[in-house]
């Protein structure tokens, strides 16, 4: 069941040309503006091939319905956000507590840039949520951070790291979530990662003590 599922949301085929690749990332360009201004609700193939300035026909070659251009859209989301987690926190050079403070800012600027489009895609979560995308992208993400949580609390147990780790991980998502449901200056988003970051370091350098 899930395999047929996913096959309906996956792309039709894949770009093999320069011109293919264009007219693909037109569509996708085009699918976040639609998202940004109309939302999930109204979001429509008819609308997205109208703003990218193709036919309906030539967006079905590669995308056979809307949920096919969420899930794209949403699969890049993942992997952006995969390949940020890993660049920063895997980033051996710099201490383990100016890593973080760099993801929050990271993550805080991100939350913001794409509130509305990723409001809408939360939307329409539920025609994707199970996809094996989905459950590879957030393993990915687990294994980022747990990796850092080594480096950042040698001394804790692997029980201890792994709270510390959903602590943060879950915090930060759901109060970026929160914060960025309003239009922000870039001095508040400035102020506001760096008090989180602040947050969490004292979090983490107690934990530290502890164990």
């Amino acid at each position: 069941m899930a395999d047929r599922r996913t096959a309906r949301i996956s792309s039709r085929k894949q770009p093999r040309q320069a011109r293919s690749t264009e007219l693909v990332a037109s569509i996708l360009e085009a699918a976040v503006q639609v998202l940004a201004t109309e939302g999930a609700q109204r979001f429509t193939t008819a609308r997205v091939a109208e703003r990218a300035g193709v036919s309906i026909g030539s967006l079905y070659q590669y995308f056979p319905n809307k949920a096919a251009i969420l899930f794209r859209l949403q699969s890049d989301e993942w992997r952006q956000t995969t390949e940020m987690l890993g660049s920063i926190l895997g980033d051996a050079a710099k201490p383990p507590l100016e890593r973080l403070r760099t993801l929050v800012h990271a993550f805080i600027r991100s939350e913001c840039d794409e509130a509305p489009v990723r409001v809408a895609l939360n939307d329409a979560a539920p025609l994707y949520r199970d996809a094996p995308e989905a459950r590879e992208a957030h393993a990915a993400g687990e294994r980022a951070f747990a990796s850092f949580m080594r480096e950042a609390l040698p001394e804790a147990s692997e029980a201890g790291r792994a709270l510390a780790g959903e602590m943060i991980t879950k915090t930060m998502s759901a109060v970026g979530k929160q914060f960025s449901e309003s239009p922000r200056t870039a001095a508040e988003i400035e102020a506001f990662a760096d008090a989180m970051a602040d947050m969490f370091s004292a979090y983490l350098t107690s934990c530290g003590r502890a164990a």
